[in-house]
Formats: C-alpha cells, structure tokens, sequence
C-alpha cells in the first residue's frame, strides 16, 4: 500500500512539474541607474513569483558584478551589449521555448531591439514601462546625487552625436534630435537602426519588420506625469516634431517648453502619424491593425509602478505556451 501510495505522489509531482514547466519564463531588462541585482529588481521578481507560482524569471545582466551591472546602463555600446544578451539569453535552457518579457525605461527598447534582430528563443508578449521608443529630445535628468549619472549627461549634451558619443554613451545613441534628423540618420545609431530610419527604403531591414510582427501582444506604458523622459509620447511611439515642420502644426498633441521669458510650442507627431508607423517600417502597425497593441497610460512621475504594473502582468505574463 505504502508503495503505491508513493508510485501516486510520484505521478502527481510529474503531472505538477509538468504543469508548471508549460509556464511561459519572463525577462526582465531594468533601466538607467539600477542594476540586475538591485533591492527593486528582485522584489519585482518575487512578486511575480506569487502571482505566477513556478514562473521562471530572468534578469538581464551586462556584469553580474551589481555595480558594473549598473555602470553599464550609462557607458558601453549599446549594440554589442545587445549581442551579449542575446547571447545570454541564448544559453538559459529554462527560456529555449521561448519567453514573454518586461523592459523597464530604456531596458524597454533595448528588449525590442533584441526581438528585431535576434528573437531566438521566441519573445511572446513585450510590455515596456516608459520607454524611449522614438528616442529622447533631451537627456534623462539625474537625481541631485546621482554623480555617475550626472558625468555621463554632460559628456553626452557636450557632443551627442560625435563618433565617441555613439560609440560609448548609451544615452547618447537614443538621442534623436528633431533639428538634426539627418546628422541622426547618418551616424546609423542603436535607435535609427532599430526604427529603420534610414536614408534609402532599400536600406531597411526587413528581417527587424518581420521579427517584430510576430510578436503575440506589445504593451505600451507611458507615464502621464513623466519628467524624465522628454517627450514623454515617446513610450507610445511618439515624437517631436522639427520646428519648421508645418504637416503637425495642427497637431491635438502640443507642450509648451520655456526658456527663460520665451515660449516655444512643441508638437508631438502620435504614432500614427509617424512615417515608422505610416509605412510600416517596423511592423509596428502590422502589430496593431491585428490588435496586438495596446497603450496604457499610468498616473505618475517616470516608473511609478505602485497599481500599474500588477494587471497587465496578471494579464500578459505567464501564460502557456501555444
């Protein structure tokens, strides 16, 4: 009796193993100034694991080596961090079947980069918390004491678009100034790669439209109060406008920006409206005439999570495989 007894706990356990293997594992990329490893990464881990129990999570790392982890945020090539990732994340077995993932701030288009030019294993659904997706037209601003983040935003604004800049400065190579469009395109940065915004149409990587369509679900968090992130839009797709363009000076989208006693009107080009979206450079807009994309706007200053993140990863994350 005692024996068959264990030959059924045995069984169960293989059904429940079983069970919990057919779990979709997340990836989680952190953003500028943290760490793979930091005190906010790993309680966001935990309480995935309660919502999800036997989810397999992964955090992105550079270094495993915290600080070096976190250096890495404000100085490297972002392309070949990408490569390490890819990688990396090549290597984990527990993801070979594929994965869904979560990017924090920048680490949100560093994810979709990685879906555009890799996607082996599989990502299933991408959900990017302000993220910087149309790039920034004014670097993130550092906290009073952040000094590492502080040096780096200085030597960017110096000279964002010289050769060392975009070769060494991550913020620097999603800078996308709407006054220098052209000198942004040529310098073939991280972020005018991935958006395919290039010179010629036969230049475009049709391999990243591709990768990035096959996507199940792409969530969009923009945070309503979002200081850091200039503009702000850019979590969902949008961007500014250059000054002397006159096609969105009608635009419902307008900010004001002050500089000293003068205003000036800045436009912001909604997705949409945007030539990425428009012809579909991407696969951005194949994703969302299939209904695959969702805009989600949450209350708050820049990765103010507290009752915003927790329903769209009760909703998106940790599914079954197909």
């Amino acid at each position: 009796m005692l024996a068959l007894v264990s030959v059924c706990l045995a069984l169960i356990s293989l059904v429940y193993a079983a069970a919990i293997n057919d779990i979709r594992p997340l990836v989680v990329w952190h953003g500028m100034g943290d760490s793979y490893a930091s005190t906010g990464m790993v309680q966001f881990e935990s309480e995935v694991k309660k919502m999800h129990p036997g989810i397999f999570v992964h955090s992105v790392y550079l270094d495993q080596d915290a600080k070096a982890d976190q250096r890495a945020g404000f100085y490297g090539n972002v392309n070949e961090q990408l490569a390490i990732v890819a990688e990396q994340l090549n290597s984990i077995p527990e993801l070979s079947r594929g994965f869904d993932a979560i990017g924090f701030s920048q680490g949100g288009q560093f994810l979709r980069g990685h879906v555009e030019r890799n996607n082996t294993p599989p990502v299933y659904n991408l959900i990017t918390f302000g993220s910087q997706h149309m790039g920034v037209s004014d670097l993130p601003v550092c906290g009073t004491f952040d000094l590492l983040c502080q040096i780096a935003r200085r030597a960017a604004k110096a000279g964002v678009y010289t050769q060392w800049a975009q070769d060494n400065l991550v913020q620097a190579q999603y800078f996308r100034d709407p006054e220098q469009l052209s000198l942004y395109k040529s310098l073939g940065s991280f972020l005018a790669d991935i958006n395919n915004e290039v010179f010629l149409a036969s230049e475009r990587r049709q391999l990243y439209a591709e990768n990035f369509a096959s996507l199940r679900q792409l969530v969009l968090v923009l945070f309503t109060e979002d200081e850091t992130v200039v503009p702000k839009e850019s979590a969902w797709f949008g961007s500014e406008a250059p000054s002397q363009d006159a096609r969105y000076e009608s635009d419902m989208f307008a900010e004001q920006k002050y500089l000293g006693s003068v205003v000036q009107e800045k436009v912001i080009v909604p997705m949409k409206q945007h030539p990425l979206y428009e012809e579909d450079w991407i696969g951005l807009r194949t994703l969302d005439e299939r209904g695959a994309v969702a805009l989600v706007a949450c209350p708050g200053r820049h990765m103010y999570l507290t009752g915003c993140w927790e329903s769209l990863a009760e909703k998106w994350i940790g599914g079954p495989f197909p």
